[in-house]
C-alpha cells in the first residue's frame, strides 16, 4: 500500500482543525522535518521529507528524507546503522512542517559526525564576531570507518 497525500484545503479551519493529513509541500516539494529524541527531547536533527520520504516514513515507522545535497531519497541510518523509528510524528497549524519524535537504534547517534545530534555548537558572541565552540560531547563512533567510500 502506498500512501498518496490530498492537496491541502483551502478551508483554513479544516486546515488547522480538520483530521485529514494534507502536508503542504513548498516550491521544491519538501516539508521540513524536525527530529528529536522520543526519551529526552533532545533536538537531533533538522531535515526535509519529499512526497515518497513522508510516505514511506509513515508506512513503515522508520524515518526517510529528501537529501538535497545528493538529490536523493534517504533512509536515514540505513549505512550507519543508526535507524530512527519513529515513536510519534506530529504536523504543525498549516502543516508545512513535521515534528518526529524518533528512538535511534545502534550508536544512538544521529549526526554523520558521529555525533548524538546535529547540535552539537555553541553560537557565542566574541570581540571578532561570532564564533562556535563544541558543547555536544565527543563522535559516539568514526565516521570514516563507517561512511566508507566504494
Amino acid at each position: 500500500m502506498t500512501i498518496t497525500f490530498k492537496a491541502p484545503s483551502a478551508d483554513k479551519a479544516e486546515l488547522e482543525t480538520g483530521s485529514a493529513f494534507t502536508p503542504r509541500f513548498d516550491e521544491h516539494g519538501l516539508v521540513t522535518a524536525v527530529v528529536t529524541d522520543a526519551k529526552d527531547g533532545e533536538l537531533l536533527m533538522v531535515a526535509h521529507m519529499n512526497a515518497e520520504a513522508l510516505a514511506l516514513t509513515v508506512e513503515t515507522g522508520i524515518a526517510h528524507y529528501w537529501s538535497r545535497s545528493r538529490k536523493a531519497l534517504w533512509k536515514k541510518g540505513e549505512t550507519s546503522g543508526n535507524l530512527q523509528t519513529v515513536v510519534e510524528m506530529r504536523t504543525d497549524c498549516d502543516q508545512d512542517a513535521v515534528w518526529l519524535k524518533v528512538s535511534v537504534a545502534g550508536h544512538d547517534a544521529t549526526c554523520h559526525t558521529g555525533r548524538r545530534s546535529c547540535f552539537y555548537r555553541t553560537v557565542s558572541n566574541g570581540p571578532d564576531g561570532a564564533t562556535l565552540a563544541i558543547t555536544g560531547g565527543a563522535p559516539q563512533f568514526d565516521p570514516a570507518a563507517v561512511y566508507r567510500k566504494n
